[in-house]
């Protein structure tokens, strides 16, 4: 894998990618790279929810997917992340999960809006407490018996993640 430690170079790969796939239509001007500590380049991608059919296919996750299977872990917390614009709540989510701790972005949530991409309605969402119908219905049901489930995990001293 390549080593590059300068913070413009890096980022011009990751919107080659996402423009190579973006001008082949699999999706938006979407583009990651996770990187080691030392610079070392793990993974590259892009979007590609319109070829893959699929709303999780953002250039992050898929950069972090690529990693997690090159390094063979599910914990990137040495790792860092390049992406061309700031990420979408999902993304942010997984960044977190996979416990990288740092991130640098290109374009900003406005940048995003203003050419016609919507994360802002899940940041509103979210920031009120979940409640507005018609962006999504959640209702609780059935928890005793889920529960079960999650008490049975605990006590098997399952591996936390």
């Amino acid at each position: 894998m390549i080593h590059i430690n300068n913070h413009k170079e890096l980022m011009k790969l990751a919107i080659s990618e996402a423009r190579k796939t973006m001008n082949l239509n699999y999706g938006g001007p979407f583009g990651a790279l996770v990187t080691d500590q030392t610079g070392k380049i793990i993974s590259i991608a892009s979007n590609t929810v319109l070829k893959d059919h699929d709303p999780t296919a953002h250039a992050e996750i898929n950069a972090i997917r690529k990693a997690t299977k090159v390094l063979n872990t599910h914990d990137l917390s040495n790792c860092t992340l390049y992406t061309t614009a700031y990420p979408c709540p999902m993304c942010l989510g997984a960044i977190i999960w996979s416990n990288i701790k740092k991130v640098y972005y290109g374009c900003l949530e406005s940048d995003a809006d203003e050419i016609g991409f919507r994360d802002d309605f899940i940041y509103k969402f979210i920031e009120n407490n979940r409640q507005d119908l018609n962006i999504l219905d959640l209702e609780e049901k059935e928890r005793e018996i889920c529960l079960t489930l999650f008490k049975e995990y605990k006590e098997k001293n399952k591996e936390l993640y």
